[in-house]
């Protein structure tokens, strides 16, 4: 009986031996993740019913008079049995495949073994298919959770598996004395034999996967940090500057030789071997580039020849060239090159691809936030030259009234005015100015509105000088004092005061224009900054658009807040503090 043990233990060896090299097939590793699918069942189905005519064919012969013979057997005599690695394999295939991978194994290892002849062949055609049953029904469970049985687990299976084919020898065999005398030899060790191969066999497939999972962490790792590290340089666009950047920080992360970005036409950047001739700034050189750019696929070669470099003494032998994507339209390539074929693995390629995606999600949200800044920028800039252009007529008149008896005085409100309207030049060139300049333009406004209405209105400033330097929009100040004169005091000539102040917090300054006129209606004051409210004395676009410029450049937060009372109104507005650079 033990005699069997070490005979059956080199066939469970050889069967270990190819699952192993199966295992280590980047192919049959992916297989493993997708064992439902029925492409991925075909292919179990045809591996281990290979598995299982190896078995058949490279068992040990048992005869009525206990012989053991450990050679390979195609034809077996009437009264002779084989005890093999069949039940293993079938076993094996329901497991990992479920009931169809087990049934069709089953049938295709019981019909060689009924081929093979021997003692009652039928009964192991039969045992077959239950087996192959049996063990799909287990395999089920574990495939329905996309999980795979524990190695004890596996162990359990392999003794149960061989329990039904000595219970199928037991009822089937029609010498009953012959059945239980073979049971007596081959039961022990074939149930031993077959539980540890069943262990060994889901320790590789586990260990293997294990493994792989591991790498793919540690490649997740490596394409996460990496992805963060080249985000802030290929959000600025495909540029000779980012692609230099992004290609170092590759060529750190990744075991290549080289790292390639062009755009359509030259090489952006080169880092690591062959920089003396594929270098920045110059057309692309290699075929392959040129063929990615053309059909907007990825490329994987793995000789010189079909790189395509012209330089005699290249030494890069294969590469991945990858497209860079921009609304599925190619805008460049990213390349990993490597002097040795042998280091381009599946790996790789598979990391190649994905950062590529990347790359491409990078390039298209800069080039998005890119358009939507210069969007924002129009748009301010057109809310900026709104600017009321009765301002100016009426600043004309005043200046030219005052010439004919105070030449002096009209000298001083030209120069005010010419301070004026430059300001507003430079807030149309700017999104913002600092506070300074701000109350510059405040006080040339002031200047020349108080020489049409002398002792009319009191404007109180409280800003603290260390305070001048914040940057704010240009003439949301001005514009709000103006607002107050203009529609604070109506039918009032005396005690009309403003009261402009700046207060700072941690990390915002809260900037408010404060009246003591009539207060606003409050159907009114609902709509204001909202919306535009037409006037007698304006367009009523003034608040909306101040609203609309600081929602724009600092969020919701940053909105314009009006409180009103019978006493007067408080228009004011809390933005981030930013220094001038």
């Amino acid at each position: 009986m033990f005699a069997l043990v070490l005979p059956l233990l080199e066939r469970v060896g050889l069967i270990i031996l190819l699952a192993n090299l199966l295992m280590n097939s980047p192919y049959y590793k992916k297989l493993m993740y997708h064992r439902q699918e029925r492409l991925a069942q075909i292919v179990l189905i045809l591996t281990f019913s290979i598995f299982a005519i190896i078995s058949n064919f490279t068992g040990v012969l048992v005869t009525d008079a206990r012989q053991i013979d450990s050679s390979a057997f195609v034809n077996l005599a009437s009264h002779a049995s084989i005890a093999n690695t069949r039940t293993l394999t079938i076993g094996m295939s329901g497991l990992i495949g479920g009931p169809v991978v087990g049934l069709f194994v089953g049938l295709i290892s019981g019909t060689v073994r009924f081929m093979q002849g021997g003692t009652a062949p039928y009964t192991y055609f039969i045992s077959s298919i239950v087996i192959g049953c049996a063990s799909g029904i287990f395999g089920y469970f574990s495939l329905k959770k996309q999980t795979y049985p524990s190695i004890v687990q596996g162990a359990v299976c392999g003794v149960l598996m061989e329990v039904i084919q000595m219970m199928c020898i037991f009822l089937f065999l029609p010498d009953r004395t012959q059945a239980i005398l073979l049971i007596e030899t081959i039961a022990l060790p074939m149930i031993f034999v077959n539980a540890l191969g069943t262990s060994l066999f889901l320790s590789i497939i586990l260990s293997t996967l294990k493994q792989e999972e591991s790498t793919r962490a540690i490649q997740t790792h490596d394409v996460l940090e990496l992805a963060n590290t080249t985000l802030p340089y290929f959000r600025q666009g495909l540029t000779a500057e980012s692609a230099y950047q992004t290609a170092e920080q590759i060529k750190k992360f990744m075991r290549v030789s080289a790292v390639s970005v062009t755009n359509q036409t030259e090489i952006l950047a080169h880092v690591g071997e062959a920089s003396d001739h594929h270098i920045a700034k110059e057309a692309i050189i290699t075929d392959l580039s040129k063929e990615v750019l053309k059909t907007g696929e990825l490329h994987v070669v793995r000789t010189k020849r079909e790189i395509g470099c012209s330089h005699p003494d290249c030494p890069l032998e294969a590469a991945i060239v990858v497209p860079l994507m921009v609304q599925a339209k190619v805008i460049g390539t990213f390349k990993l090159y490597f002097t040795d074929a042998s280091e381009l693995t599946y790996v790789e390629e598979q990391l190649a691809k994905g950062l590529g995606e990347i790359f491409s999600s990078q390039i298209e949200l800069g080039e998005m936030d890119n358009a939507q800044r210069l969007l924002k920028d129009a748009e301010i800039k057109s809310l900026q030259a709104q600017v009321n252009p009765h301002f100016l007529f009426n600043a004309i008149n005043t200046i030219s009234a005052l010439m004919r008896f105070d030449s002096e005085q009209a000298r001083h409100l030209l120069l005010q005015l010419g301070h004026y309207f430059r300001a507003n030049l430079n807030g149309h060139r700017n999104n913002l100015i600092p506070v300074s300049e701000e109350l510059a333009h405040v006080e040339a406004y002031l200047a020349i509105e108080q020489a049409r209405f002398p002792e009319r209105y009191t404007i109180n400033f409280a800003i603290d000088p260390v305070l001048h330097t914040i940057q704010i929009p240009p003439f949301v100040i001005q514009i709000l004092v103006e607002n107050a004169l203009k529609h604070a005091f109506i039918g009032r000539k005396r005690g009309n005061q403003v009261f402009v102040t700046a207060q700072k917090n941690e990390t915002t300054v809260t900037i408010s224009v404060k009246d003591n006129g009539q207060g606003i209606d409050p159907v009114k004051q609902a709509r204001l900054g909202r919306e535009v409210v037409e006037s007698k004395s304006g367009t009523g676009s003034a608040l909306e658009n101040i609203n609309r410029r600081l929602v724009s450049l600092f969020g919701q937060e940053a909105h314009l807040v009006i409180e009103s009372t019978p006493d007067g109104s408080c228009f004011s507005f809390t933005i981030p503090v930013l220094e001038k650079e």
